[in-house]
């Protein structure tokens, strides 16, 4: 083996860590910012899904996806908002390389569940603008929990083929600084060694299957839920029926807006700040807008938590 081949070898042995170059800068103001919206995601969805778990009259098959989809928020930002904080605080840049691969798998999982999520709730909304007689009965309890399940159980089993494929990929001794702030599949497939064709094309492949085939859905069902809308004769029923989707819609928008935004947008081409600035707008700006997205375009949800303030409030100081 010659001595080209001998150092060729040693540079693509398996890293123990990588370098996250998102701390570089700015990391007083991050550190700030990282707390602050992560407590913000944490008591906006909380109070979400606690009120309808907790309040009878929010016990519909639209507020139980909504109380999944604050679930799903939590833990998607506490995947990744807790560990950035941590290493603000620390100064410490460097995640080991089975910390940086559990990360990506529950950040694509959860990513990928919230997908589906959207696009069962769209479904929700279809059958209950165009066929509202027969809304209880079409969308009974046990079609709710399985599709919630069947939300979870996809990004989950989705972001197995990635983290597979992510993992058996080369990587330098020499090129292991990562331009993130966490681990995911874009930015660890720039800084491999080895051919990266195969990942790229699984990723791109899964992003229609998992991505567009579920905003094509949503686009459909919108349509008809439009179209069905158009025909209503009164205009108070019409700005009833918009009023039940158009929170959907808004966090529909913003996710697809951020995830495109992230995972096509972005290149190696760009500057870091701009990298940076895709990376936060997809971990953080949809779990942060959902709950003030609910609570202020949402009668019956801002009265249920009136409701709830009130009872504590009045048990506090009787």
């Amino acid at each position: 083996m010659s001595s080209i081949e001998i150092s060729r070898y040693e540079n693509q042995t398996a890293v123990k860590y990588f370098t996250l170059l998102g701390y570089s800068s700015y990391s007083s103001v991050i550190c700030f910012l990282i707390f602050c919206f992560y407590i913000t995601i944490l008591i906006g969805n909380s109070c979400i899904f606690t009120i309808v778990k907790f309040d009878s009259s929010l016990n519909t098959p639209m507020y139980f996806f909504i109380s999944n989809l604050s679930l799903l928020d939590i833990c998607y930002s506490s995947v990744t908002l807790p560990v950035m904080f941590s290493n603000c605080i620390s100064g410490n840049r460097k995640i080991y390389f089975s910390k940086c691969i559990m990360q990506l798998y529950l950040f694509v999982s959860l990513g990928g569940a919230e997908c589906i999520l959207l696009a069962v709730m769209a479904y929700d909304r279809f059958v209950a603008i165009c066929n509202p007689l027969r809304y209880l009965i079409v969308m009974h309890n046990r079609l709710c929990t399985s599709l919630a399940a069947m939300s979870w159980l996809s990004g989950f089993l989705n972001s197995i083929l990635h983290t597979i494929m992510t993992s058996n990929l080369s990587f330098c001794w020499l090129n292991q600084e990562i331009n993130h702030f966490f681990c995911d599949v874009p930015p660890l497939i720039q800084v491999a060694c080895n051919p990266t064709q195969t990942s790229k094309i699984l990723l791109y492949v899964v992003s229609v299957f998992l991505g567009i085939s579920p905003f094509l859905y949503i686009v459909i069902s919108y349509v008809h839920i439009i179209s069905t809308v158009i025909r209503i004769s009164s205009s108070d029923g019409r700005g009833k029926a918009f009023s039940t989707c158009s929170s959907h819609l808004i966090v529909v928008t913003v996710f697809y807006l951020t995830a495109n935004f992230n995972y096509v947008g972005p290149t190696s081409g760009y500057s870091l700040e701009v990298e940076i600035f895709a990376s936060l707008l997809y971990s953080i700006l949809t779990p942060l807008l959902n709950p003030i997205i609910y609570c202020l375009r949402n009668k019956e949800v801002k009265n249920a938590l009136g409701k709830t303030f009130r009872r504590i409030y009045f048990k506090t100081y009787k």
